[in-house]
């Protein structure tokens, strides 16, 4: 029997099976939060100053006063279909993202012989941060086109252009801009999520007497662990968009010692500039959009394997 084989009897779940309950739930979570996260993205890009006299285009509707405000002042001032701006390249990303990360996270845990009645919680924590890691990893450069549609209300031509003179300009790795504070705000968060989740999802079985995972026990498992990982990784998220917004925007740059770019120095400035605020800006409508997305994709995900497993034990080949 080969590796793949062990590991997905383990599972109980083929790796198509696998493939097909966590990209549904990526689909239903991405079509629910992606105007949460045009918000999240609007209001962390304005409290970043404009480098080297570059217009900012993405506070066209004026100063957003929170989630509601920026809402209204979006569907307002530039359409209710600017909230969906950037759906196609999120879905081209986070779907991808999504069942590389969940079938790859699932594969280790199993690996490493994680059992939830008696393994240690140490199994899942370094299963999530390598799992996120190789996800990031590979999908960043469309993260970074995502965030630069988001935060601007930018044509695909004018989105090719901003790319083409990053290349240009910072050579092929320039796409991979942001990687550092993805990591840093993607490992951790997926740490923390999995370390909480595992416990949370143990322990709701058991207090309820089942087997098998149900929707409701991994809901709430997965909402209150994202809310606790999104406290403590969202300054590393406003240093990530903040730096994928610079795509296209260097040639702007006179001189770079000016515009340091390290992660801790921009976080540094952004604390400087604005305090805890602007270290926690987006704060309100990341955990807004985290909360329902994590939940129905991980629920999705836990009911879509329980289903396969049930159905391939009534239906062994």
């Amino acid at each position: 029997m080969t590796m793949q084989s062990r590991q997905n009897a383990d599972l109980g779940v083929t790796r198509g099976q696998q493939i097909i309950a966590s990209g549904t739930g990526a689909v239903l979570s991405t079509l629910l939060v992606t105007p949460l996260d045009v918000v999240k993205i609007r209001l962390q890009a304005q409290v970043k100053k404009p480098i080297g006299g570059a217009k900012q285009h993405y506070n066209r509707g004026g100063h957003f006063n929170g989630v509601l405000d920026a809402i209204l002042k979006i569907s307002r001032t530039e359409g209710i279909t600017k909230l969906y701006s950037g759906l196609i390249p999120t879905l081209v990303m986070f779907v991808p993202s999504t069942i590389l990360y969940l079938t790859a996270y699932d594969q280790l845990k199993y690996v490493m012989g994680y059992k939830y009645e008696t393994s240690s919680t140490f199994v899942p924590v370094v299963a999530g941060c390598i799992a996120k890691v190789y996800a990031v990893s590979i999908i960043n450069p469309l993260e970074l086109i995502r965030t630069k549609m988001l935060s601007q209300p930018l044509t695909f031509k004018e989105i090719y252009g901003c790319v083409r003179t990053a290349v240009q300009d910072g050579g092929v790795l320039s796409l991979w801009r942001g990687w550092g504070p993805t990591v840093l705000r993607d490992a951790p968060f997926a740490c923390i999520m999995w370390f909480n989740f595992e416990i949370l999802k143990a322990r709701l079985m058991k207090a309820f007497h089942q087997e098998e995972v149900t929707f409701p026990v991994s809901f709430a498992s997965a909402a209150i662990a994202g809310v606790i990982a999104a406290f403590f990784t969202n300054p590393f998220d406003v240093v990530k968009t903040h730096r994928q917004i610079e795509l296209g925007e260097m040639d702007a740059l006179k001189d770079k010692k000016k515009h340091p770019s390290s992660t801790w120095l921009i976080m540094r400035r952004i604390y400087t500039q604005s305090g805890m605020r602007g270290l926690y800006s987006g704060f309100a409508p990341r955990v807004g959009r985290i909360t329902p997305a994590l939940a129905i994709m991980l629920s999705s995900y836990e009911v879509g394997k329980v289903f396969f497993k049930q159905y391939n034990e009534k239906h062994p080949r």
